[in-house]
């Protein structure tokens, strides 16, 4: 079976024209995985029973209740909860961890007849833009072995790139899906903050994290969104699909182009501009209007980041304890046993993060630092808001360059830190974010290391993303 070309699409068509069965379908992506994993290190846990998953879904086929994933092989994060299976979030203080329960999306994707091919590595919880930060070992970058595949999702994103799974969950609390998306020449959504419920994944930055999905094409992402999507009575954030209001269908929107200069003097070197006028050119060519916009407040998007999610994680982090679950040191006290199963259980970032945030949280600090985040926070939202008033979509780089060398920044927080430069605004602002390869040829292939496009758009209004994001990459394209 070639499944150089396959997508989630067409692999849904061939399926029901029975040009091939699930299991047939399964077997094909397992022996790629298997294969390139062994270098890419993308999975952490191939499962042993995918075969027995697409036997189920060829039932559903035969019986005639198919959904446009049944069958269809999907790789899951690490922090994604799956009933009986083991969850880690790359992380030695959840060695051997196994959910009791299924997270609400994977609930509906087990419904819909997915296959789950396996866990994915991440950068421990979460915390990290280069999946280096992984108890388990690195992922590398299935483009080039010597360079990263993005973090925190870069095993999602790895797997697929790797075509060791047709589409992949990973989660965004700052660009974890977006920004190896770009790096591995994928399609990435960031939802809607709501749209997709909580229930299920590993807490980092509660009023920030969104589960979403990685594909090779925007109809893959699009199929597994409208799939995972919707309210859910576990998470109190999440809101209801029928929120999505249909959008008249006819003009094409306006796009909105960041002034890039608003981010000069932050520290960040971008290497992406170019690239990035070029995809600027190509929206103009296919009909739509650009206007320039600014963000003032944009450049303090990072260094707030830096202040919120540490604060949030330090409290979402403290349950574990080595008491209820995971590892467990034995120390001279209960105070001790504290002591030794955190420091030996969390990695170094993590530790780092944790020492921030329980920092910023304390008394004396709080209102000087957290607070006032807080209110930058507002800022940028608010700036948002009023942009969204003069244009319907804004456009940025995804990532400040293509992926980067293995170790290049490791010893250089701070840069690694600015990687999410121009992806954490629409964390901070709860929007939906999409990014689409920007420098990917008509035969799939790069002639260099993949660029990203990342557009922006209103709350609820993912369809009409995927509808530039289909028209950028001449797929399908019908404006809704």
């Amino acid at each position: 079976m070639n499944i150089d070309n396959l997508t989630i699409k067409s692999a849904h068509k061939a399926l029901l024209n029975g040009d091939f069965t699930a299991v047939e379908l399964t077997k094909a992506y397992l022996e790629q995985a298997k294969k390139e994993n062994k270098d890419i290190n993308a999975y952490l846990e191939i499962y042993d029973d995918c075969i027995e998953q697409a036997q189920r879904a060829d039932q559903m086929i035969k019986e005639g209740n198919a959904t446009e994933l049944t069958g269809i092989p999907l790789a899951i994060k690490d922090n994604i909860l799956i009933k009986g299976r083991v969850a880690t979030s790359a992380s030695k203080i959840l060695e051997g961890y196994t959910s009791m329960y299924d997270s609400t999306a994977i609930a509906k994707l087990k419904e819909a007849g997915a296959v789950f091919i396996g866990r994915t590595n991440m950068d421990e919880f979460a915390m990290g833009a280069s999946t280096e930060n992984s108890a388990y070992g690195v992922t590398k970058n299935p483009h080039d072995t010597t360079r990263v595949p993005g973090g925190s999702s870069g095993g999602s994103a790895s797997a697929v790139a790797m075509k060791g799974a047709l589409g992949a969950l990973g989660s965004d609390t700052a660009g974890s899906i977006r920004q190896p998306a770009s790096f591995c020449g994928l399609v990435g959504l960031k939802p809607t903050y709501g749209s997709v419920s909580r229930h299920g994944l590993m807490a980092l930055g509660s009023s920030l994290d969104v589960i979403g999905p990685v594909a090779n094409s925007v109809e893959d992402v699009r199929i597994i969104f409208n799939t995972i999507k919707g309210k859910d009575k576990h998470d109190s954030t999440s809101v209801s699909s029928d929120m999505y209001e249909k959008r008249e269908s006819g003009k094409k929107p306006i796009i909105g182009i960041l002034d890039i200069e608003e981010l000069a003097g932050v520290g960040a070197k971008i290497d992406s501009l170019d690239n990035f006028n070029e995809s600027v050119e190509k929206l103009k060519s296919l009909g739509y209007e650009t206007k320039k916009i600014s963000l003032p407040n944009i450049k303090y998007a990072v260094p707030t980041y830096y202040v919120i999610l540490p604060a949030e994680a330090s409290a979402n982090l403290s349950r574990y304890d080595g008491v209820r679950f995971g590892l467990h040191k034995e120390g001279s006290s209960g105070i001790d046993d504290y002591f030794k199963t955190k420091g030996s259980g969390f990695g170094k970032e993590v530790r780092r993060r944790i020492i921030i945030g329980t920092y910023v949280l304390s008394a004396g600090y709080h209102d000087a630092y957290y607070n006032k985040a807080i209110a930058v926070r507002s800022l940028i939202t608010q700036e948002f808001k009023n942009a969204f008033k003069d244009v319907d979509v804004i456009a940025t780089p995804t990532t400040t360059s293509q992926a980067f060398r293995l170790g290049e920044k490791t010893n250089d927080p701070v840069q690694m830190y600015l990687e999410d430069i121009f992806t954490v605004p629409a964390n901070h602002a709860g929007i939906p974010a999409l990014t689409v390869p920007s420098n990917r040829k008509e035969d799939g292939t790069y002639d260099e290391l993949p660029f990203g496009l990342q557009l922006l758009a209103p709350h609820m209004e993912e369809e009409m993303l995927f509808a530039i994001g289909k028209d950028f990459l001449g797929e399908n394209n019908d404006f809704v």
